[in-house]
């Protein structure tokens, strides 16, 4: 199936803000220049300048003129649940390579992390994951028994366990995050082709049903030269006053 058109415009001008084509605070071609550069009408443009503005890498519109605003894209919720709608996000192709995964008791800490009694079950998994096939990711994944089983006989180098969890209907409704860095250890190098100490950002991940209940929790490892992560502060009228 072709991709429409709108999302191929955006696709582009999203890496040109990333590439530093189009500089922060730089103006984008008007509607009628992008239209001739991409034989496109209107409507397809402004659905690409709309979908950037919703990522927060634009500005202006309805009669102000269109300028770089950020070149990391804002990311909805299940971004960051999901690597894979995270690299298609910001124009890279996901891919990953199921390393192990069993049911076994996890360490304590995951447990109690979890809310489960240090002899239940649990899934746990090891995932690295690529950027335009190139090493970026190790995730370490544990699930509480009853939403990991699935996954033991589904194909998981197809894709995104979060989409594949969505799609069986397991409730995944909020997540605390905590990021640090650590040095990769022997298992890091080996398979994110970095030396041991190298600096890797970690993500440690809390994820819970709609009634607070643990589902998951995931330690990502990341290579720094891969990764970056934005945080927007916003006040709120009702704050300001406090």
């Amino acid at each position: 199936m072709a991709t429409p058109l709108h999302r191929t415009i955006a696709a582009e001008l999203r890496h040109r803000v990333r590439s530093g084509k189009l500089q922060v605070g730089e103006s984008l071609p008007s509607e009628s220049q992008l239209c001739e550069e991409f034989s496109a009408s209107r409507g397809p443009v402004r659905q690409a300048l709309a979908t950037l503005r919703d990522e927060g890498l634009i500005g202006g519109g309805q009669g102000k003129r269109t300028v770089v605003l950020d070149t990391v894209p804002t990311q909805p919720f299940e971004s960051f649940l999901s690597f894979t709608h995270r690299a298609e996000l910001t124009g890279h192709t996901p891919g990953q390579k199921l390393q192990e995964i069993a049911l076994r008791r996890p360490e304590p800490e995951i447990a109690a992390a979890l809310e489960i009694n240090a002899d239940d079950l649990a899934v746990q998994l090891i995932r690295l994951r690529l950027l335009d096939g190139r090493p970026a990711m190790l995730e370490r994944m544990t699930y509480v028994e009853s939403v990991g089983r699935p996954l033991i006989s589904a194909d998981l180098d197809a894709g995104s366990i979060y989409a594949l969890l969505t799609e069986q209907g397991v409730d995944l409704h909020s997540a605390r995050h905590t990021f640090d860095a650590v040095p990769a250890n022997s298992l890091d190098a080996e398979l994110l082709d970095v030396p041991e100490g190298f600096p890797l950002l970690r993500e440690r991940r809390l994820t819970t049903d709609s009634h607070g209940t643990p589902v998951e929790w995931s330690e990502d490892r990341y290579r720094s030269d891969t990764a970056t992560v934005t945080v927007t502060n916003t006040r709120s009228s009702r704050s300001a006053m406090l």
